[in-house]
């Protein structure tokens, strides 16, 4: 639980690479999701080239932050895998949630990035990365050692707990 309260976006970060061991933990948590039918839909491209993160935040209007980032794991459905129509949604979001719980607990801050089911920022985050059109851009994670500090979130309201039925 501490993980999982500890985690928040955060969106300022040092300057410090991020050593690939720990990438490939990113990567590991991201594969240990649950996914519909234990299809496994998803395909990650990991991005630490300045060029190409300066590139994505002319797409994503919400993606500022990767002009700090050292990091970011571009996390995408590939549709040929798909056994169930349309759960690679939540299969790729779960991957993502690992990649942010993972990050809290390596000692790393990330963002979740909103991709999919903006058009224009799926269009252009395709493009720019050349991917396949059987493939859809879910979410961007923005990674890095943090430069801010959040306090755990509350968030628990037990008024939206309902029992049995509405």
């Amino acid at each position: 639980m501490d993980t999982i309260r500890n985690r928040r976006s955060i969106r300022k970060y040092t300057a410090q690479p991020i050593p690939q061991e720990l990438v490939t933990r990113l990567l590991e948590a991201a594969m240990s999701a649950p996914s519909a039918g234990n299809e496994q839909p998803w395909e990650f491209i990991v991005i630490t080239d300045r060029e190409v993160l300066q590139a994505i935040t002319k797409v994503h209007p919400y993606s500022q932050m990767l002009k700090e980032a050292p990091l970011a794991v571009l996390v995408c459905g590939n549709l040929e895998r798909e056994k169930y129509p349309g759960f690679w949604i939540e299969d790729c979001s779960a991957a993502t949630e690992n990649i942010l719980l993972e990050a809290e607990n390596i000692g790393l801050g990330g963002v979740w990035l909103g991709v999919y089911p903006h058009d224009e920022r799926v269009k252009g985050i395709a493009e720019l990365l050349g991917l396949p059109s059987s493939v859809v851009p879910l979410s961007l994670v923005a990674l890095g050692y943090p430069a801010e500090k959040k306090p755990p979130a509350e968030r628990f309201d037990p008024s939206r707990v309902h029992t049995n039925r509405w």
